[in-house]
C-alpha cells in the first residue's frame, strides 16, 4: 500500500486551516482516510471564540477515531457523532447559532477486504480510480449548480435550497453524498480540498484523469506547484491563493 499527503497554506505566515489524517488497523486490513476544508471565517470569527484550525482539528480527529473505531458504523453516522462531539466543547463558550460558526467541506473514505465507503460534504472531492484505471469523481455539486443558477452563495449557506458543511447541527450528515463500492473494483483513492483542485474546478485547463495522473506520478507537491503557477497568470477573484491538501492511497 502506498500513502502519500501534502498540505500547503495559501498564504505564507497564515495558519492552514486543512486538515488530513490517515488511519492503518494494527491489523493491516482496511483504514480510513478524512480530509477536512475549514471555511474561512468573518471578522467576528463567527461568534466564536476558537480559531478554524482548532475546529477542523477536532472534528477532523475525532471522525478519524470514529471512523476507525466503531467499523459497523456507517461514515455518516461517524461524522454526525463527530459533529456532535466538537459543537459541545465549545457550545459554553461560542454562538453555535451564528451562520458563520466554524465549518468544514468533508472527504471521508473507509475501506477493508469488502468495500470502500465514502462520503463528501461540500466543494472537496474524492477521486476513484479502478481496475480499468477509469477515474471517477465523487463530488458533492451542489455549490456549482447554485452558480450556475447566478444565485449568490452567501445567504444559502447550510439552508434548504442551498449547500451544505459540517458546522454544529449533526443531521447535516444526511446532506452528504455516500456510497459503498466493492473493494476488488478500486485501485487507488485521491481526496483533495478545493485549494488543490483548482486546475479542473476554476481554471478547467486539467481534468479529473489528468489530476489523478499527475497526483500519482509526480506527488502532491506537483500537483499544487501547477495550481499555483496558474493562479499566478490569471489571479481569481476573492483568494488568489487557497489553502490546498491531497491525500492519494493506492489499495
Amino acid at each position: 500500500m502506498r500513502i502519500e499527503t501534502a498540505t500547503e497554506p495559501g498564504t505564507a505566515g497564515v495558519p492552514n486551516e486543512d486538515f488530513a489524517a490517515v488511519a492503518l488497523p494494527a491489523s493491516g486490513a482496511g483504514g480510513v482516510v478524512v480530509v477536512l476544508d475549514g471555511v474561512t471565517p468573518p471578522p467576528d470569527n463567527g461568534g466564536c471564540v476558537h480559531s478554524v484550525p482548532w475546529f477542523t482539528a477536532r472534528l477532523g480527529g475525532a471522525l478519524l477515531e470514529l471512523a476507525s473505531a466503531r467499523r459497523e458504523s456507517a461514515l455518516a453516522e461517524c461524522l454526525a457523532e463527530a459533529i456532535a462531539r466538537t459543537a459541545a466543547a465549545h457550545q459554553d463558550t461560542c454562538d453555535l447559532s451564528h451562520q458563520l460558526t466554524p465549518q468544514a467541506t468533508v472527504v471521508a473514505a473507509r475501506w477493508d477486504a469488502e468495500a470502500v465507503e465514502y462520503l463528501v460534504l461540500s466543494d472537496s472531492a474524492l477521486l476513484v480510480e479502478d481496475t480499468a484505471g477509469v477515474v471517477t469523481a465523487v463530488l458533492d455539486d451542489r455549490i456549482d449548480r447554485l452558480r450556475a443558477a447566478g444565485l449568490r452563495l452567501a445567504p444559502l449557506r447550510n439552508r434548504e435550497g442551498g449547500f451544505f458543511t459540517a458546522a454544529a447541527d449533526p443531521a447535516v450528515v444526511k446532506r452528504a453524498v455516500t456510497g459503498r463500492l466493492p473493494r476488488a473494483d478500486v485501485t487507488a483513492l485521491a481526496a483533495l480540498t478545493d485549494g488543490a483542485a483548482r486546475a479542473v474546478e476554476y481554471y478547467a485547463v486539467d481534468d479529473w484523469t489528468g489530476t489523478f495522473a499527475l497526483l500519482r506520478k509526480s506527488g502532491p507537491e506537483r500537483l499544487f506547484a501547477r495550481v499555483r503557477a496558474l493562479e499566478a497568470e490569471q489571479p481569481p477573484p476573492g483568494k488568489q491563493h487557497d489553502d490546498a491538501t491531497a491525500v492519494l492511497v493506492e489499495l
